[in-house]
């Protein structure tokens, strides 16, 4: 546990650090809900694509759908919690929308226990039941901790003997290290940090903008669609 608490600690600083140097860096003029221009920049599609590879994600959503939302995000992050309900009715609208959730306990030790059990319901649960479990901590009141996270896994009547074996193995530590260390390689700065169509978007933009992207990404399979300028009538 010192281990980790050490590695996501100096995660925090970088993250934090990297992010005042480049808050007002954006590769596309993405605005916000509230008008002003949030922080993105390209991805290499082979960072991307290591996103779905790491063990401790789960797909919720049209698990073949042509639209993926990667998102980052720590059970304790208020942004994460504002963000939760409006990815939910996304899923609902966007038939061809899938979420990839990747835990990301970068704000201390009370999201790095949470963690823990979290990472141990995704090897005791399905996706749906995942889901659910990820609805109830966000939209939980107050510090999620490893206590809070395992009383919400027992009342969803989940092996709780087996969560909690998991949950202290090593091997859940290192699964949590594969995740902020990705999360870094791709420039994640804040969370909840989302990768979408090799562009990684920082912060939570707001539920239009969101929608915004998503919606654009559908039409022109890009984060932001420029219309081509109409031809002009060459006859009389």
């Amino acid at each position: 546990m010192l281990r980790l608490a050490r590695l996501v600690a100096c995660s925090v600083v970088i993250v934090l650090s990297h992010f005042a140097a480049h808050a007002n860096d954006a590769w596309y003029p993405i605005k916000a809900d509230d008008g002003t221009i949030i922080a993105n920049h390209r991805v290499p599609v082979e960072l991307e694509s290591k996103i779905e590879t790491l063990p401790g994600v789960v797909v919720v959503g049209n698990p073949r759908g042509e639209v993926t939302l990667n998102e980052f995000y720590d059970l304790n992050c208020p942004f994460c919690r504002a963000a939760e309900p409006e990815v939910e009715k996304l899923l609902k609208t966007v038939k061809e929308l899938r979420v990839v959730l990747v835990p990301f306990p970068v704000l201390g030790i009370p999201s790095i226990k949470a963690g823990k059990v979290e990472l141990a319901v995704v090897q005791q649960s399905t996706p749906q039941q995942f889901y659910e479990f990820h609805r109830r901590t966000m939209r939980s009141r107050g510090i999620m901790d490893g206590k809070r996270a395992f009383a919400i896994a027992q009342a969803m009547g989940l092996n709780d003997k087996k969560i909690a074996e998991i949950a202290n193995d090593g091997r859940v530590t290192e699964i949590m290290i594969s995740h902020v260390r990705l999360g870094n390689a791709l420039g994640i700065q804040a969370t909840p940090g989302f990768v979408i169509k090799g562009v990684a978007i920082n912060g939570y933009p707001g539920p239009k903008a969101l929608a915004r992207i998503v919606a654009s990404v559908e039409r022109c399979d890009n984060v932001v669609c420029t219309e081509k300028p109409k031809p002009k009538h060459a006859g009389p």
